[in-house]
């Protein structure tokens, strides 16, 4: 987008994600401030690291700071998803499962979709070693995007039905069956919704629609280990 609009780009990154994700921002003109990770992991302390150097950077002259954790109007960007979901559907999405990072995605499609099916169920998807939405303690895991270590500013958990965890062994395992038996070319976040997905779907039955997201493409992780078998 900025590059479209003529703006410029300053973007706080880590080793500890997708190189790809890195070469993909840098071939659209942006600037990247990298953060070092602890042996390549995703910890609480990484993401509150992040989030300081680009509250740092966005005190600049001419600078301004989308500050993504705390921009409440992050969610409304997900009702048109939540709406396309049931139309697509048939008008008959039962459950929704999304794993959380700033919670934007879960709420706002959930919030869309409420409106349709008041009696729909929320699943909530974290990373089995970093458990924090469930009252667990934070850890490191490897799921891009998700489980940043503690619990989003936005997260309403008044909201969300179920809670469930996927490790990034299942996810990346799941990324892999989709790619080769669905043709579903996608990244480790994906495989932890489908799992989780999968789960409530088996609970809930054959007359059930459960919804979940394809997040990215797998194009955006060809530099890590998850397509690399």
């Amino acid at each position: 987008m900025c590059a479209a609009l003529g703006y410029r780009a300053h973007f706080a990154f880590s080793d500890a994600f997708s190189q790809d994700k890195l070469h993909t921002m840098r071939a659209y003109g942006a600037e990247i401030t990298t953060v070092p990770s602890q042996q390549g992991r995703i910890t609480g302390s990484l993401i509150k690291a992040l989030i300081a150097t680009a509250a740092e950077i966005s005190r600049r002259p001419g600078h301004w700071y989308c500050d993504q954790l705390n921009n409440r109007d992050g969610e409304a960007g997900y009702h048109a998803l939540g709406d396309e979901l049931w139309a697509q559907s048939g008008a008959g999405v039962d459950a929704l499962v999304q794993a959380v990072g700033t919670a934007h995605s879960i709420h706002g499609t959930a919030s869309a979709l409420r409106r349709h099916n008041p009696g729909l169920r929320v699943v909530a998807v974290e990373p089995t070693e970093t458990p924090v939405l469930a009252g667990g303690a934070a850890g490191a895991h490897n799921i891009d995007g998700i489980g940043i270590g503690f619990v989003p500013p936005l997260w309403k958990p008044d909201e969300v039905n179920e809670i469930l965890s996927v490790s990034t062994t299942e996810a990346k395992w799941m990324a892999r069956r989709l790619a080769r038996e669905e043709g579903v070319f996608a990244g480790t976040s994906t495989g932890a919704n489908v799992v989780a997905a999968l789960k409530v779907a088996q609970r809930l039955g054959a007359d059930a629609t459960v919804a979940t997201i394809a997040v990215d493409s797998g194009l955006r992780y060809l530099s890590t280990d998850l397509y690399r078998t």
